[in-house]
Order: C-alpha cells, then structure tokens, then sequence
C-alpha cells in the first residue's frame, strides 16, 4: 500500500504530463499537470478520442510493438521545438512482463534556471 502512495506521489509532483493508458487506450490517470495542460481531465474516455486518424494508426503500432517483446519499451515519437522537449511513449508492464499499459512520456531539454537548494529566502 505505501509502495502505490509512494508511485502515486511521484506521477503527481512531476512537471511533466502524464497520462497513463491501458491496452484498451482507456485514460486511467492524469497527472495535475495534464489535466491543466489539455484543460480537463479525461480519465475514463478513450486516448484514440483525443488524436486523428494518423496519430491512431502509429499509436497502434507502437502498441503491437511493445507486444512483440519485453525489450521494446520506448519509442520516440516527436520533438516539440516550442517546448524544447521530446517526446516518448513507454510500456508499462507487470512483474511478469506482460505489457499493460503505456504512456507518454516528456523529456524537456531547458537548462534548468533555478538556484540550486533554492528553497529558503535569501
């Protein structure tokens, strides 16, 4: 239980989006911060609901990808030069190794501007 409490703490402080499908591309979790950043959260619906036709078809493959062996577990998908980040989808899997779901993944390239430890008042 603390394990999940723990996991649940890291998705939720991230600065990144995060949004976790299964395989069904079924939205089970939005960090704060996507649900900020897509202005609702989407929990619930289906992830194919908010791409076209193209962005399906190669979500799709990726999945059928990710299915073929436990050693595919990331793939870039694009670069998003007003953000200055890339971007990835990532397996989930189980102890097992079974695929279950997957999820996008924000890779800012932004030197970070704050002072180190910066957390007291100077």
């Amino acid at each position: 239980m603390l394990l999940n409490k723990l996991f649940k703490s890291v998705l939720e402080q991230d600065r990144a989006p995060i949004v976790i499908c299964d395989l069904e591309h079924t939205i089970v979790y939005m960090n704060p911060v996507a649900i900020e950043r897509y202005h609702k959260d989407l929990t619930g619906q289906s992830l194919k609901k908010c791409h076209n036709e193209k962005s399906n078809e190669l979500i799709d493959k990726v999945v059928d990808w990710f299915r073929k062996s436990a050693d595919n577990n990331i793939v870039y998908t694009y670069n998003n030069e007003k953000e200055n980040k890339d971007v990835y989808m990532v397996a989930l899997r189980d102890e097992n190794g079974e695929l279950i779901g997957y999820y996008e993944k924000h890779e800012f390239k932004n030197r970070e501007t704050v002072k180190p430890y910066n957390f007291w008042k100077e």
